[in-house]
């Protein structure tokens, strides 16, 4: 294991030995250095684990020093070590980013000490940067899968209302990507470093569901040992996700009016209101109106739910984006299984086309990782997917006019091809057979973008026979 390395910055010599002898004794990698310039000048070319600064040297002072240090590697902490009389000036640097300081003559056990803990804090300041940073990366709407016209209408519209703080409402069949939207949505907005807060209405016993959203106080009810923080507490300051909304009791629809009206609300048992700072995004797969009109959801609620509505499109109504998702969902699950799978076979990918996807982008992944856990190596075949008869378009028990049916066909194969070719389609035309300009004229009557193929991750899918 590598040591950990330590810059020290004093004109002091003999100070300089000194704590180069007290750190390499206990085990650190020791950089001196004799000022502020030759300091970031070792800084622009070496990281460091920490730094020990001399407040007054000649020439830059360490509060100077430190504010450098700090614009070149912002994790670094740096310990001030000061003499007796300018206590005021260490405490002024700890207001400028310092992490501590030491009064000189310094005890040496005293130094390790602090110097431990401000590593500590170091490393917790890495890991909490690489998990925002993962879940930017994560939940970013710009690195949401999707090429279609109707999902880039959609990720248009979160872009634009993200910095509000409206309340949304997301309808879309279930596994449309609801909650995906929800916290790319939260990811956009200014509570982006508060937290994010997802309930489930519909999966929560509704008996329980109470004291999960407003919390309860010690003792409201038998086995209430302890006061619990509610889910409405838990999202004070960041985006609280409320899925299949429509599953709410009549009884609860009214306490959520009053709360989202006032925006306070009372633990089960507590005799205090609690205020609340939250966005809320609220999503269902049912139809609002429809239930309203048969008793069991409030209009006055729907109203407050529904603020800025957002649509989203089922799968089998962008399958555009079926070829980009699939191969999305390969490459995820191969490195989690550790599995090398070239592509999809033409007849698997034809197969994907043409199925209905009843649980939308959900059946899709789970599809693929069925397939690549059977698969060994080389293609995805129809057989590894699985899908089954009863869900594909061109099936016994689906039959379509025949106009339909070959209009299904042409649009699966110019999608084979244009995903094949990478949306070059001087290539895709060759192999299908056409000039460019019927080609061009297919594509303007399906509305497909050969663009939306181009991507830099884009695969080649490997057909048999044709150009890869």
């Amino acid at each position: 294991m590598p040591k950990e390395k330590i810059i020290v910055v004093d004109d002091d010599r003999g100070l300089l030995t000194l704590m180069k002898a007290r750190l390499e004794a206990a085990g650190y990698e020791v950089t001196l250095t004799g000022g502020g310039k030759e300091a970031l000048a070792v800084a622009q070319e070496e990281a460091f684990n920490a730094a020990i600064v001399d407040l007054k040297m000649e020439g830059m002072d360490g509060i100077a020093l430190l504010e450098r240090l700090l614009k070149i590697q912002p994790n670094l902490p740096v310990i001030i070590l000061t003499a007796y009389g300018t206590i005021a000036g260490a405490v002024e640097a700890t207001k400028k980013g310092a992490y501590d300081f030491l009064t000189k003559p310094f005890d040496a056990k005293d130094l390790l000490y602090r110097l431990q803990k401000a590593m500590e804090v170091r490393r917790l300041k890495v890991e909490v940067d690489r998990l925002r940073t993962l879940v930017r990366d994560r939940y970013h709407f710009d690195n949401i899968v999707a090429s279609s016209e109707k999902m880039q209408q959609v990720l248009s519209q979160v872009a634009q209302i993200a910095s509000t703080d409206s309340t949304v409402c997301l309808y879309g069949e279930s596994g449309t990507g609801k909650e995906l939207i929800a916290k790319a949505v939260h990811m956009g907005s200014l509570r982006s470093e508060g937290p994010f807060v997802a309930i489930n209405c519909g999966a929560i016993p509704e008996g329980l569901l109470e004291s999960e959203l407003f919390g309860h106080v010690k003792g409201a009810f038998t086995g209430a040992n302890v006061s619990k923080k509610g889910l409405l507490e838990q999202a004070d300051g960041g985006t609280l996700f409320m899925d299949e909304i429509a599953e709410l009791s009549p009884a609860l629809q009214v306490k959520l009016l009053r709360v989202f009206q006032e925006y306070e609300f009372y633990p089960v048992g507590g005799v205090k209101p609690i205020k609340l700072d939250v966005r809320v995004v609220a999503a269902t797969n049912q139809d609002l109106w429809k239930a309203i009109s048969e008793g069991k959801f409030r209009e006055d609620l729907y109203y407050r739910f529904h603020v800025i509505p957002i649509y989203l499109p089922p799968l089998r109504d962008r399958a555009e984006d079926i070829p980009l998702l699939a191969h999305h969902f390969l490459r995820k699950f191969c490195r989690e299984m550790g599995k090398r799978i070239s592509g999809f076979s033409p007849e698997a990918m034809q197969r994907m086309m043409l199925h209905r996807w009843p649980g939308n982008v959900r059946e899709l992944a789970n599809a693929v990782e069925r397939a690549v856990a059977l698969a060994t190596n080389g293609d995805l075949t129809p057989d590894h997917l699985l899908l089954g008869r009863e869900g594909f378009r061109g099936s016994r028990h689906k039959l379509m006019p025949m106009n339909e049916a070959k209009e299904e066909f042409e649009r699966a194969y110019l999608f084979q091809i244009l995903t094949a070719t990478r949306g070059n389609v001087s290539r895709a035309a060759s192999v299908a057979g056409r000039y460019r300009a019927e080609f061009y004229k297919l594509l303007r009557k399906y509305d497909l973008d050969p663009d939306a193929f181009r991507t830099e991750n884009a695969e080649t899918v490997n057909l048999n026979g044709f150009p890869s």
